[in-house]
Order: C-alpha cells, then structure tokens, then sequence
C-alpha cells in the first residue's frame, strides 16, 4: 500500500541528478536536516496533495511501540528541536502510477525552484 513512492525514486533521482534522495527509517533516523522535504504516502487523499507542517495529520492511536510510525517520529524530532519544520509530498495508496510520476515531480520541480536564485541583477 505504501512502496509508491519507493517506486518512484530511480526517475525522480534520474530527472533530479543534483537532488539528494534518501530512503530513510523513521524509527531509526535521529541524523536530519532543519527542514525535511518527505514524499510519502497518505491515508485519506484522493490526490498528491502538499503538506507545510504536522498540524494538518491526526495522530494515530498506538497500541504498543510497534505503531511507532514516521508522524511520532517527526513529531518527537521537533520536540527534541532537531527539526523545525517538514514539508510533505503527500501520496494517495491508490493512484496510478504514471499519475504518481508525473505529479510528484512536478512537486519537486516547485520545491526545488524555492532554492534556486537568480543571478544578480534577473528576476
């Protein structure tokens, strides 16, 4: 239900040669940037939707330390002040894969883009 995104990572890393794409443990990962840029997928979205920030999931109610899942983990991060903030690509389990492609690296393509400046003097 989840690998979507796993499955897109050899043509987001071909489109996006100078991107680092990592795939990373939510239970294991302490070592992050300030801001995280996540692409992952979402339970209760019809569509690639972008997430700016924690506040717009719910949690998830936890049984045993098994259901320690990535938002925990994001949300423990922050506490700690290992992160400031997170950015998700959010993908639905159900959409098809070449709509998944093309919407997510349009996605990235935006992400990217606030990290580019032009050259002196060009707007």
């Amino acid at each position: 239900m989840d690998s979507g995104p796993l499955r897109l990572l050899p043509a987001l890393r071909a489109t996006f040669p100078d991107v680092s794409f990592e795939t990373l443990d939510p239970n294991e990962e302490w070592d992050v940037p300030r801001h995280m840029h996540i692409i992952d997928t979402v339970v209760g979205i019809d569509t690639i939707t972008v997430f700016n920030g924690l506040e717009h999931f719910m949690k998830a109610p936890r049984m045993t330390c098994h259901d320690f899942d990535a938002y925990a983990n994001l949300l423990l991060l922050r506490k700690l002040g290992k992160i400031d903030d997170v950015t998700i690509i959010g993908v639905p389990p159900t959409l098809p894969e070449e709509d998944m492609r093309n919407r997510v690296t349009e996605e990235v393509r935006l992400c990217c883009a606030q990290y580019v400046t032009s050259p002196p003097g060009r707007v």
